[in-house]
């Protein structure tokens, strides 16, 4: 009998992760589905209690229901729990059991470019849900400085107040982030300025710029935005969103399967359904 799977979130006619993991399944020769489904707030309690009674084997979780999920949930992990967002659930023996792969997946496609984070100096721009994985997921890799710089100085520190793992962090304005920029190993941009209606648009002002700085965006549509095009016009290494997509998505894969999936073909998947579209 095949087994379910799915994704929730309002919208979600625009995910790609259907595509990507239908492809896995039939490559690894697993009798299953992977589905899409938009639910809308107040019917998200009956959707996990449906998807339960059908013994679906896994789903995943996107905007708007990372956190509001959790209550409907017999259980999440550590890393989620600290988080407080959702992104994989995995169906163990009748339980469903919540997990946040986002901040691991964005490590695990940064660990190619950059193995060791320990020691680094890292500044994260965004405060968000992105963020703030991805801030949780670092802090526990013992970089020497871990600023945020956001819109909202308070935000910033509420996320650094809120993570239980010890790191010299500091939240920063954009002016500030911009001044010192030169001064840190690894630039993340979490924030969705680059992505349409804003795609020509960047978050802050990039000046001091050193070669030797590595510069992120989350963002992977369009593939280099406005705040990548300009770091690797003043030299610096880029790296854009497509890794963390497609590592989350592999770790979710893992989760449900036990089978640590190929990358490379799930992030040639990616690029052909995004068939040269860049908004």
């Amino acid at each position: 009998m095949k087994k379910l799977f799915a994704v929730l979130g309002n919208p979600i006619g625009h995910s790609m992760s259907p595509v990507m993991l239908n492809d896995l399944f039939s490559y690894y020769n697993i009798d299953a589905v992977y589905l899409p489904f938009q639910v809308e707030d107040a019917d998200l309690h009956d959707a996990v209690k449906g998807l339960k009674a059908l013994g679906v084997g896994g789903f995943n979780v996107t905007v708007p229901h990372k956190s509001n999920i959790i209550p409907f949930l017999d259980g999440i992990d550590e890393l989620a729990a600290n988080i407080g967002a959702v992104n994989t659930v995995v169906n163990e023996n009748g339980q469903l059991i919540g997990y946040n792969t986002d901040g691991p997946g964005f490590l695990k496609g940064l660990n190619a470019f950059l193995p060791k984070i320990a020691d680094q100096k890292i500044l994260i721009i965004g405060a968000g849900g992105a963020a703030r994985a991805i801030y949780f997921t670092l802090a526990k890799e013992s970089p020497n400085v871990l600023n945020i710089a956001n819109r909202t100085i308070e935000r910033a520190e509420e996320l650094i107040k809120d993570c239980p793992y010890s790191v010299s962090s500091s939240a920063i304005s954009f002016n500030e982030a911009s001044q010192s920029m030169g001064e840190y190993d690894l630039v993340i941009q979490t924030t969705l300025i680059g992505m349409s209606p804003k795609i020509g648009v960047k978050p802050i002002e990039l000046i001091n710029i050193r070669k030797q700085t590595f510069f992120c965006d989350i963002i992977y549509n369009p593939l280099e935005t406005q705040f990548l095009q300009e770091a690797r016009f003043h030299g610096a290494n880029i790296q854009n969103g497509l890794d963390m997509f497609v590592y989350q998505g592999a770790l979710a894969f893992e989760k449900w399967t036990g089978i640590f999936p190929d990358v490379e073909r799930m992030k040639d998947n990616v690029l052909k359904q995004l068939g040269g579209r860049t908004c």
